[in-house]
């Protein structure tokens, strides 16, 4: 997804200073080991000096030197480590650590894409992390960033659901229902990367629907998905600017893009938006585009399932029954029993 010059480099500079963070705290680490156990600093000074008589000898035209310098220093390391350990330190204390491993904080990950005797060819292709900080600078507006502090699993609480509050067709209590749907999350969050599904949250206003949509997104965008929020009304005014807007206008072509190709989709309020021929051939086309390619949405909307199938038609609405679990959350309203406290 392209970006204007402007907001790529401040990406980039986010990457140089998660980068001068790690050297600082790597520094600092460092420091506290040395002084407390000397004989680790004089390793890693063979270590090092290992490694400079190394690069001269295979300079110099020695084969085997490389073969040597891996199995001096794999005792050194061991030794390092060793003594870690027996002062109560981690292993790889010592070690770099990085905001993104896959990428250590560059932002892209290189991949040989063919290799021969003489010639490796290797390709830079953006990480996982860039891509969702790309998502991100796109889709600023939703300030989901801001919500996903408030709204999150660990600040889920069963407590506004009540026990004796009973659904007359299912016989369940909204306690009891609201647990199975939080279940439903969980699981759907765990097989995120082995099993394709999607989620359609249906029910009155004020139940947590929006809430529970963000405690998805949180644990998603915290294990490096890509994650795009929207409301109803955001996604389709994006569709009409993709599809009426002048070329390059607007990002138009890169946020449209970015709804088809996000690893989760969220639609949140699906109903509110003022509806017609063109925005249910809109919606029709991302959904099924997204199930095409194996891409998951979650659908949130205060309409019941006969409410959907009038609003939207038998097309969408069997897309929908047919691929999406439907959960079915009601009970008081929560914003009312919150106002009360």
């Amino acid at each position: 997804m392209a970006l204007n010059n402007d907001q790529f480099n401040r990406i980039l500079r986010e990457y140089d200073k998660r980068q001068q963070e790690n050297h600082y705290q790597l520094q600092q680490r460092q420091e506290e080991i040395y002084a407390r156990i000397p004989a680790i600093q004089q390793l890693e000074a063979e270590l090092a000096t290992n490694a400079v008589a190394a690069t001269k000898s295979t300079l110099m035209g020695d084969t085997t030197a490389l073969d040597q310098l891996k199995k001096n220093n794999a005792e050194l390391i061991e030794a390092k480590q060793a003594l870690l350990i027996s002062h109560g330190y981690p292993a790889d204390y010592l070690s770099m650590s990085y905001t993104c491993p896959d990428c250590k904080d560059t932002g892209y990950i290189t991949d040989a894409q063919w290799q021969d005797e003489d010639h490796v060819l290797l390709s830079n292709n953006k990480c996982h992390c860039m891509k969702q900080a790309i998502v991100s600078m796109l889709y600023q507006q939703s300030n989901i960033q801001i919500a996903l502090e408030k709204e999150n699993f660990s600040t889920f609480s069963y407590d506004y659901y009540d026990k004796t509050f009973i659904h007359a067709t299912t016989g369940m209590s909204a306690y009891d229902n609201v647990k199975e749907i939080v279940n439903t999350c969980h699981a759907f969050i765990q097989n995120f990367d082995s099993n394709f599904e999607n989620i359609l949250i249906y029910g009155e206003s004020g139940s947590g629907k929006t809430f529970l949509s963000n405690c998805v997104a949180k644990e998603l965008l915290d294990t490096f998905h890509t994650v795009i929020y929207l409301t109803a009304f955001e996604l389709f005014s994006i569709f009409e600017k993709h599809t009426f807007a002048k070329k390059g206008e607007d990002n138009a072509e890169e946020q449209f893009q970015g709804i088809l190709d996000c690893d989760l989709l969220i639609i949140d309020d699906l109903g509110t938006e003022l509806t017609n021929t063109f925005t249910n051939s809109q919606l029709y086309n991302c959904i099924n585009e997204r199930m095409l390619n194996q891409r998951s949405t979650l659908i949130s909307t205060n309409l019941n399932l006969e409410q959907l199938k009038a609003l939207y038609g038998d097309r969408i609405f069997s897309r929908l029954v047919g691929n999406y679990i439907m959960c079915n959350l009601f009970g008081n309203d929560i914003r009312f029993k919150k106002q009360l406290q």
